[in-house]
């Protein structure tokens, strides 16, 4: 999230559940329909929407 003129990781994400309550939590109404867009979801350590146990 970008707030304030800086950055902010809203949490680690463990499923695709995660990621839609971090989203709506900062006002996001459709999910969906951007956590596939780089400017808005950063996927780390894997593919978007692989989640495996570490």
């Amino acid at each position: 999230m970008h707030s304030g003129g800086r950055d902010e990781i809203l949490g680690t994400a463990y499923s695709d559940h995660d990621l839609v309550v971090f989203l709506e939590g900062v006002g996001v109404a459709e999910p969906e329909a951007i956590w596939d867009a780089p400017q808005w979801v950063e996927w780390r350590g894997g593919q978007a929407h692989e989640f495996h146990a570490a």
